[in-house]
């Protein structure tokens, strides 16, 4: 799923393509929908493959919806985001059907990363995070999604 909008509405600045719009052109630029991850620890399959590596879209209202009519999330609230994190997986590692059975076996802090970052970019609509250096309190941002892991260079 891809989708267009136009640069002044998507850096928050006035109407759709007013700047350009006065130059009789009109800018656009893809609207990001997918976005890559590193789980902390990772899933390992059946055959003991680890899967670190992954890729999360933006949930639509469908996503949120669906759910909802779950016998599985009627029964036990929690599993909500078990059900719902399962759709907005693209991919994690080389596996491409993902269904509720996989993110029911990723550890737990991995479950609680993926929670996270789906709040990030559905909500905040980004996926840095504010973090401060242990050592020197030192105050910067990282990219969730950069890949990386926390103290890596």
């Amino acid at each position: 799923m891809r989708r267009t909008i136009p640069a002044a509405v998507r850096d928050g600045h006035g109407s759709p393509g007013a700047e350009a719009a006065g130059r009789g052109e009109q800018r656009t630029e893809r609207l990001r929908t997918e976005f890559p991850f590193e789980l902390p620890r990772g899933y390992v399959d059946e055959s003991g493959s680890l899967h670190r590596t992954g890729v999360m879209r933006l949930a639509t209202a469908r996503d949120e919806l669906i759910p909802l009519r779950d016998d599985r999330v009627r029964e036990n609230s929690a599993y909500l985001s078990v059900v719902l994190i399962s759709r907005v997986l693209v991919r994690l590692g080389t596996i491409e059907d993902i269904h509720p059975g996989i993110v029911e076996d990723l550890f737990a802090s991995d479950l609680a990363f993926l929670q996270d970052f789906y709040r990030r970019i559905n909500a905040e609509g980004h996926t840095r995070a504010a973090v401060t250096c242990p050592s020197c309190q030192e105050s910067f941002a990282v990219d969730l999604a950069g890949g990386g892991r926390l103290g890596e260079s």
